[in-house]
């Protein structure tokens, strides 16, 4: 069975010694960058990778820079690095489409574990179903959600969030409820990273975007207007 491919781009030679030693104890097959430039390289040059472990501060070309030109090309799952904690820069990965994001420092096991949980999401896709909501139609198999016969381009996790809705139609679903089903593990984040998500996916859905309405002081319900 072919390795799953993972690149690790930090511009710490012990930083990425230490991701990898872990990743490989798993079975993993990493590649390694350090600084983003050589991240687009090996990037255009394996298209087969599974997952970007990607540092925001980096010379020659940043994190975002990279996150931004990747998204141009692939849908590649990305796990964000920075070591600051402040909102605005997480709040500014999701934008990105960046699909998980962890400070700096951080347990190497919790990267693991997050990687994990991340790939299974990733490969668990192909459940030959296809669901319909008031003119919304996702295909599962083939991970394509159309609006009225048009499609639309949803990210990674746009797309589970809004799977994850539309399976639980008419249900008014918390936060915390939403985060263990959609990100698949316990998150000590806040709220925001639901409520950027949910903006961005609503803004993408045009009109029926009102039917991912807020529970004040909950969470959110998908219900079809009549």
């Amino acid at each position: 069975m072919e390795q799953i491919k993972i690149l690790v781009v930090d511009d710490e030679s012990r930083m990425r010694k230490l991701v990898r030693d872990f990743l490989e104890r798993e079975g993993y097959e990493v590649l390694e960058a350090g600084n983003g430039m050589e991240a687009m390289d090996i990037f255009y040059e394996n298209k087969d990778l599974s997952l970007l472990i990607l540092d925001v501060m980096m010379p020659k070309m940043d994190g975002w820079e990279v996150c931004r030109e990747i998204r141009k090309e692939s849908k590649v799952p990305i796990i964000m690095l920075t070591a600051r904690g402040e909102e605005r820069d997480e709040l500014n990965g999701f934008e990105l489409g960046v699909d998980e994001y962890i400070s700096k420092p951080f347990s190497p096991k919790i990267l693991v574990a997050r990687v994990n949980a991340l790939l299974r999401r990733t490969s668990g896709l192909s459940m030959d179903e296809i669901l319909r909501a008031g003119g919304i139609e996702i295909d599962k198999a083939a991970h394509i959600v159309k609006i009225d016969d048009q499609v639309i381009d949803l990210s990674f996790k746009e797309f589970e969030l809004l799977t994850y809705f539309v399976e639980n139609q008419g249900i008014a679903l918390s936060r915390e409820k939403i985060l263990n089903n959609v990100w698949n593990y316990d998150y000590f984040g806040d709220a925001r990273t639901i409520d950027t998500h949910v903006k961005k996916l609503r803004s993408k859905l045009g009109d029926k975007g009102e039917y991912i309405r807020t529970i004040w002081g909950m969470g959110y319900k998908f219900e079809v207007s009549k």
